[in-house]
């Protein structure tokens, strides 16, 4: 069975290498789907499955239907914001 790869993307110059690392490692048994956000994803099926997987932020790699952990929970919050002084002018 081969190993599904999904890679959500912007389509941008942070993503672009993350993008080609995931190709230049994948094997012949690898099936990788890319979902660019920047392509207006068809159907509205990546922001489905961006809910799905729970993805905070891009690049992101999903393997086998996981997101990988070093994609997880990193988002910023009001907090992080409020922490920085923003909004206390």
């Amino acid at each position: 069975m081969k190993k599904q790869i999904e890679i959500f993307t912007a389509g941008c110059l942070v993503c672009e290498p993350v993008v080609q690392l995931v190709k230049d490692t994948a094997c012949n048994n690898c099936e990788i789907t890319i979902h660019n956000l920047s392509d207006q994803c068809e159907s509205k099926i990546c922001v489905s499955k961006m809910e799905q997987y729970q993805i905070k932020r891009m690049p992101a790699i999903v393997v086998d239907g996981v997101l990988l952990g070093c994609c997880k929970n990193i988002e910023i919050t009001k907090e992080d914001l409020q922490n920085a002084s923003i909004g206390h002018c």
